[in-house]
Parts: structure tokens; sequence; C-alpha cells
């Protein structure tokens, strides 16, 4: 076989669809766009969901019940066969996985996964640690540090004062 030889396999090129090339190619006149109207005229490009001025349906239909997911928290997830390109005996903390694109974009934290088998001890510092992962990590002589979450969630403020520092009034007598 010689690479003049080489033809694609049948069915992977297909020829260009040529429109208004007359009624006989079958994309003549209208050139697949149909009768007239605004989806028939160049440049026009309606946003999804719309309906032509008519009330659409997702701002037709109630909208009731909360989802959680907006105020969830989101890790990136890390797989423990990852870290073995990292030096035995290193740190790797959140800025050592960016610097090596272990953890890449806008997160609640990072999350070390137990996926794979740890070649080397080392000590991980990340917001959050599957049992596996560290259970592997330990295993092998490491240790495991929980960084607080960034965004931690509010205080309770105490309202009602203790009870020790409620003092009531003499009695007269």
């Amino acid at each position: 076989m010689r690479l003049h030889d080489l033809k694609p396999r049948h069915g992977a090129r297909h020829r260009r669809k040529r429109l208004g090339q007359g009624e006989s190619s079958g994309h003549g006149k209208t050139s697949g766009r149909g009768g007239k109207g605004q989806t028939a005229r160049s440049g026009s490009s309606i946003r999804i969901g719309f309906e032509g001025g008519q009330m659409p349906l997702i701002r037709r239909i109630p909208k009731r019940g909360f989802n959680n997911t907006r105020h969830g928290t989101h890790y990136l997830p890390v797989n423990l066969e990852a870290l073995n390109q990292f030096e035995d005996g290193a740190r790797v903390d959140e800025a050592a996985l960016r610097s090596v694109g272990l953890a890449n974009g806008r997160s609640d934290g990072i999350k070390i996964l137990g996926d794979g088998d740890l070649t080397r001890k080392l000590t991980v510092c990340a917001h959050a640690f599957s049992a596996s992962a560290r259970a592997k990590i330990e295993a092998k002589g490491g240790a495991c540090e929980v960084i607080a979450p960034k965004h931690a969630p509010p205080a309770k403020s105490e309202t009602a004062e203790p009870e020790a520092a409620k003092s009531e009034p003499p009695k007269a007598s």
C-alpha cells in the first residue's frame, strides 16, 4: 500500500450543500428557509425561548419551592493518582495544585478523592478529603491538613441574653 492508495472511508466526506442553484438541485428558490417571515430574512436570529411576543412558556409556568444548588459548596476534585507528580515529602496545597494545572477555575475549595494509588509520602492541604483518600495518604506516612472553607457559614448571633447576665431587681422587704 502506498500513499496514493489511501482513501477516506465511505461516507466520511460529504459534498457541501449548494443553496439557490435552481429548482432541480432540491435546494432552489427559498434555499431551505421555508416560506416568508422573520426566519427567512438574512441576519435573522431569534433568541431561544422567544415566542413572537407571546408570554414565553418559561415565564407562564409557576415557580415554587426552593433550590439549594446555588447555596451549596462546590469543590474542585483532584484524584490521588495525580498527586504522584509531586516530590516525595512535598507539601501540596491549593497554590501548588493550581500551578501544575490540577485545579483550574473558580470553586469553594479543593477536595482530594481516593481514585488511583499514591506512591509518595506527601503532606496534603485541602478543604476536604474523601475517606479513602485520607486512608491512602496516611498509609504512606503522609498527612492530611484540612483548610477552613473559603466561604465560612455565617455565625449564629445570640439575641437572647445569657441567664447569668440577667439581674433581678432587689426585693423590698
